[in-house]
């Protein structure tokens, strides 16, 4: 399907969401691809990651870029020629990316319930104000997950704990955002997080700068 929806924060930074209906050969239709893109997207055994990394490049089109545009560093952060951060992610049916002039993250997660089997692999002090018997423990603990890892793809550090480096502060499922800190060592920076939902699944993005006050 077209471009499912696009979130405009300022001039400059925009979220752009992707639902993946299309078939693998509807996708590489008229796709420019680098080799080493096209080396990747054919060795990778599933289809599904397949039309993910596809959509990427469809969101892409949308904001005048093509593959020749986007590249990636040392450590697998993804970046544009032009000097503007980018952030990726996809899941399942849906792929979303956010491009603006300062450090951006995004992620997108499927709510289910098995997240509460892995809940004490990535939070610590956020157990003190959720209540795991009420109805949107769920849906909170995606949040809680998704603001996580939209904030290790802006800090591009592999060394970060998601339990020990990362505190999601409590919030509100109504005022779809919150606040996260990032504390290691001598370092420590918050974080302004975004969400909504979006059907079956959860979109969190975060920024380096809050432009939505």
């Amino acid at each position: 399907m077209p471009l499912y929806k696009t979130i405009e924060i300022d001039s400059n930074t925009k979220v752009l969401v992707w639902k993946i209906t299309e078939t693998l050969e509807e996708l590489f239709r008229n796709k420019p691809l680098k080799d080493s893109s096209l080396t990747r997207v054919e060795g990778m055994k599933s289809e599904q990651h397949q039309r993910g990394f596809l959509s990427v490049r469809n969101l892409l089109e949308a904001l005048g870029y093509d593959d020749f545009d986007l590249y990636y560093d040392e450590f697998g952060k993804p970046h544009l020629k032009d000097g503007k951060h980018i952030s990726i992610t996809h899941s399942y049916s849906f792929a979303a990316i956010i491009v603006g002039y300062d450090n951006v993250g995004i992620d997108m997660e499927l709510r289910r319930d098995k997240i509460s089997k892995i809940a004490d692999k990535f939070m610590d002090t956020e157990f003190s104000f959720l209540d795991k018997t009420a109805d949107d423990y769920i849906r909170k603990l995606t949040v809680i997950w998704g603001a996580k890892e939209a904030k290790y793809k802006m800090c591009n550090s592999k060394s970060l704990s998601f339990k020990d480096n990362m505190t999601v502060h409590p919030f509100q499922l109504a005022d779809k955002k919150g606040l996260a800190t990032v504390r290691k060592e001598d370092f420590k920076k918050d974080f302004q997080f975004y969400f909504e939902e979006i059907e079956d699944f959860t979109l969190v993005y975060a920024l380096e700068q809050d432009k939505r006050k």
